[in-house]
């Protein structure tokens, strides 16, 4: 039986690390925007899938899968919206900021296997 003491540090050893900037970020209507995600991965994959969502996931903004290196040229997402793949980083792009474009955006990495 494991104890919880054990459990804790197992948890806690990650292979996959994803951290976004700029964290806040202040703009004025009709100004680009430019959001990214730096995506570390502990191994060697093959396969994950990128989404951004906006406040708290009602539904994904854009999302793609990825191979660790093949790049991917900016692709439209939703209107306004395009994603680029430059290992190890992902940049989500708005063209235009409007006032409802205003919000928590969150890049969301899964690891396939």
């Amino acid at each position: 039986m494991w104890g919880l003491g054990v459990l804790i540090p197992l948890l806690g050893a990650c292979a996959l690390r994803v951290s976004q900037d700029p964290g806040e970020l202040r703009v004025m209507a009709g100004d680009e925007v430019a959001l990214g995600c730096r995506v570390l991965v502990a191994e060697p994959w093959d396969l994950l899938r990128l989404e951004w969502v906006k406040d708290a996931g009602r539904g994904a903004l854009c999302a793609t899968r990825l191979q660790p290196t093949a790049l991917v040229s900016p692709a439209p997402c939703a209107p306004r919206l395009r994603l680029a793949w430059h290992p190890p980083r992902a940049t989500l792009s708005l063209r235009q900021a409007q006032g409802d474009d205003a919000g928590r955006y969150l890049c969301r990495v899964t690891l396939e296997i």
